[in-house]
């Protein structure tokens, strides 16, 4: 059965379900408007107004758009403007409500929304043509599959043989600035993020008097990747952007993880992060004229981490 067939037949049913109540004040039929689309009003009612927003084709509007910030489902609320204005300051799920023991089912469908688009981040990969536009240099760790960049964690931060002498062949050695980008566990952060962050952040070390010249793209990322890289190129300080674990706030917060000299093996505590970088929290613009800054102070000071004051 067809499309057309099958609203032939809802029309054909709903008319006979009408036909026989048609004395009730709340009988339904159908008409057609918008090119086809079936549409449902009360026996004796005005007709439909086309110009209202109907479903078409199956399509409803996405949930995930919605502003949880600004939503308020809380019916007969003490203080509702004191509520949305707590509101303002977090973007944690407040003021939902319930149906019985249960959250409604918008909020459930939200839920559900934002957690799919958590496991799309983590399990994606950046476009191979957004790496070719941005002119990166690519590259990729010892893991094969991703999988195994989520099991073993260990062959995310090495390179190959033949991925070392790539690097080398294809960076500036002895840079002052190397910067680095890894898809990391999310790849809709750094497209989100990255073409903002890199003309700025460039801007921002101009004024330093410094500059970065080819960004290595790391596929299968992880942070201690830029401690490989860094002895491989020489660099003095490593900025490495990479896509952060995404939650239920957003898939598409970034983190810029920079340090002096960094060594393989050398303890966590050398690296000064810039966490939450996303539309929602430090926009990228601001992030990368941030991050120039720390970069010129390590220069300075010659070190990274608790050790920067």
């Amino acid at each position: 059965m067809n499309e057309a067939q099958l609203k032939e037949m809802i029309r054909s049913l709903l008319s006979e379900m009408s036909s026989d109540d048609a004395n009730t004040s709340k009988d339904t039929v159908a008409s057609e408007s918008n090119g086809g689309t079936v549409v449902f009003k009360p026996a004796g009612s005005s007709p439909v107004n086309t110009n209202e927003s109907v479903i078409e084709e199956g399509c409803i509007p996405d949930i995930s758009e919605v502003d949880i910030q600004t939503q308020f489902l809380i019916p007969n609320a003490a203080n509702k403007e004191a509520y949305l204005k707590m509101k303002k300051f977090t973007p944690a799920r407040l003021g939902l409500w319930r149906a019985g023991t249960r959250y409604k089912t918008q909020s459930v469908l939200r839920f559900r929304a934002d957690h799919a688009a958590a496991q799309d981040a983590v399990f994606s990969y950046v476009d191979e043509d957004f790496v070719k536009e941005m002119g990166f240099v690519p590259t990729e760790t010892k893991c094969t599959s991703k999988d195994e960049y989520l099991t073993r964690p260990d062959l995310g931060r090495f390179f190959n043989e033949d991925q070392q002498q790539f690097i080398k062949q294809n960076c500036a050695l002895n840079q002052k600035v190397q910067v680095v980008v890894g898809d990391g566990l999310s790849s809709a952060a750094i497209e989100a993020n990255i073409k903002d962050l890199l003309p700025s952040l460039k801007q921002g070390l101009k004024m330093f008097g410094l500059d970065f010249n080819e960004v290595l793209f790391v596929k299968h990322c992880r942070v201690a990747a830029m401690d490989q890289i860094a002895e491989l190129t020489g660099a003095e300080v490593v900025c490495l952007l990479i896509g952060e674990r995404p939650g239920l706030v957003t898939a598409e917060s970034m983190s810029a993880y920079i340090v002096y000299k960094p060594t393989v093996g050398m303890p966590e505590s050398r690296r000064t992060v810039v966490s939450n970088i996303h539309k929602g929290g430090t926009p990228a613009v601001e992030a990368g004229a941030y991050i120039a800054e720390i970069i010129k102070k390590m220069l300075e000071n010659k070190k990274s981490g608790i050790e920067l004051k």
